[in-house]
């Protein structure tokens, strides 16, 4: 059932028993699973309250997705997931409350890559993850215990002028989700683990940093994103300069263009 205002692109494809709230916009070639239900126009919140979901995506059957929300550029919904937040570009959400589960590759993306780094053998490092690049650490053991270390200009591919910490990260959050312009950031989960997906516009990948001697390379002009982090992940990020606002690409749309040269 298709509601009032309801903006619907070529190749929609609504299946029985789904409904579509009011002011819903629809991109080209998505699929809304069958008793879906886009309740755009249930609850007066104020504000912005249609749902939008961009071209390419995916609504399972029995799913729920509530108004204001964005389900971006080809992601996918699960059956019977509860959205309740902004869906990242190719992210694919379940559950209720709906959490990031995993991410999908599109027919825009040349190939998908999904690594574990304690599955990688040291001599398979480097490794290429599309312009991002997975680099394993040296590590001296004895019997006082381990010690890691690195230097800039070996294995460190520029110089450190900035570093944070990320921990305490509920497992269902989601952080990143952008790309920069000119910073290079490198990627270290001294503790526990954690997945990070990568999009250069062309190659899309996803590792998970499980042990501290793996670390993951952000060149400029990576679309990167965190998620499924352990209750004890401590995710180390070493960057090349000091904070800016406007080096940031936060809008996925804006940075295809910009990574395509538009």
């Amino acid at each position: 059932m298709l509601a009032d205002r309801v903006q619907l692109a070529q190749n929609v494809t609504v299946m029985a028993g789904a409904y579509v709230g009011a002011g819903t916009r629809i991109g080209n070639d998505v699929v809304v699973g069958p008793n879906a239900a886009l309740v755009s126009d249930v609850l007066d919140r104020g504000g912005d309250t249609d749902i939008v979901v961009r071209e390419g995506g995916s609504i399972g059957a029995n799913a729920t997705v509530l108004q204001g929300v964005t389900i971006g550029v080809g992601a996918v919904v699960g059956p019977g997931a509860v959205v309740t937040r902004d869906v990242p570009p190719f992210a694919i959400v379940t559950g209720s409350p709906a959490h990031i589960s995993g991410y999908v590759s599109t027919a825009a993306v040349a190939t998908d890559f999904q690594l574990r780094a304690t599955a990688l053998a040291a001599d398979s490092l480097p490794y290429e993850l599309g312009r991002a690049t997975v680099v394993g650490m040296p590590v001296i053991t004895d019997l006082r215990g381990s010690l890691l270390f690195d230097e800039v200009g070996a294995g460190l591919p520029f110089d450190v002028r900035r570093f944070f910490l990320v921990y305490g990260v509920p497992s269902r959050e989601v952080r990143g989700e952008h790309a920069h312009r000119e910073l290079h950031q490198f990627l270290i989960c001294i503790r526990g683990s954690c997945r990070v997906a990568v999009d250069d516009g062309t190659t899309r990948g996803e590792i998970v940093l499980d042990r501290p001697d793996v670390g993951v390379h952000l060149p400029p002009m990576v679309w990167g994103t965190q998620f499924d982090y352990s209750a004890d992940a401590m995710l180390l990020v070493l960057a090349s300069d000091r904070y800016a606002d406007a080096d940031y690409i936060r809008d996925y749309d804006e940075f295809v263009l910009t990574v395509n040269g538009g």
